[in-house]
């Protein structure tokens, strides 16, 4: 069965890139391996729902029950479950652009600190114990202020889930930064996380420079090369 890598971090921290810098290194080295991207928002019922959700179209971010949400990002990746079992299957390392610590972030930074432990118990039971998502190995979190990241989603390409420079979670900074901090504490108390600091002092790091750090972490605990 795969080794099973999570890359995770807020919007704009360059969990795309990173997560294919990721796929094409362990190519080079001989490596089966295969790269999922969550949500799947037009390969699944719910990651489309995902897609509406995110251009406002159910309200907004505080609009929409946390609890609720929650569902549609389980939801896809319930839908997801054979084919990330079948990569597994077939591929030595697996490589998820987001899984489930995205949305035991983005909805725990919903509520306040007293309901967060209760909400993130609860969405880990649905998508880990219900649906029975196998848990990832090791968890890389890209750690990156609101402020850059912001600079970086306003220097994306179009996605294919929205017309828009940026959706209604990318808009909000102080959104952003309570995910930032909920993220940061599920890396501290989560074993097989790692955070990765986009930053050096205050200027932004070369994506090689995060590449490589990335890639000699994995190498440690997978040897991939």
């Amino acid at each position: 069965m795969a080794f099973l890598v999570a890359i995770e971090g807020i919007d704009g921290s360059g969990k795309g890139t990173q997560a294919t810098r990721l796929h094409e290194r362990l190519d080079r080295a001989g490596k089966r391996a295969a790269l999922i991207s969550f949500p799947r928002y037009k390969a699944t019922l719910f990651g489309k729902a995902v897609g509406d959700f995110l251009n406002g179209r159910f309200g907004t971010l505080e609009n929409v029950s946390p609890f609720l949400v929650a569902l549609l990002y389980a939801g896809d990746r319930f839908e997801s479950r054979g084919l990330l079992l079948d990569s597994m299957a077939s591929n030595e390392v697996v490589i998820l652009d987001r899984y489930v610590p995205s949305n035991l972030a983005h909805q725990g930074a919903k509520v306040t600190s007293a309901e967060r432990a209760r909400l993130i118990e609860w969405v880990s039971e649905i998508e880990y114990g219900i649906y029975r998502l196998p848990r990832a190995d090791l968890t890389f979190l890209l750690d990156l202020p609101v402020a850059d990241a912001q600079r970086l989603i306003a220097q994306k390409q179009s996605r294919q889930y929205t017309p828009k420079k940026a959706d209604i979670q990318e808009a909000d900074a102080g959104y952003l930064d309570n995910v930032r901090g909920v993220y940061r504490d599920l890396a501290a108390a989560e074993p097989n996380w790692y955070r990765v600091d986009c930053l050096a002092g205050s200027s932004l790091r070369s994506v090689d420079e995060i590449s490589d750090e990335i890639w000699n972490v994995l190498a440690s605990h997978s040897k991939p090369a």
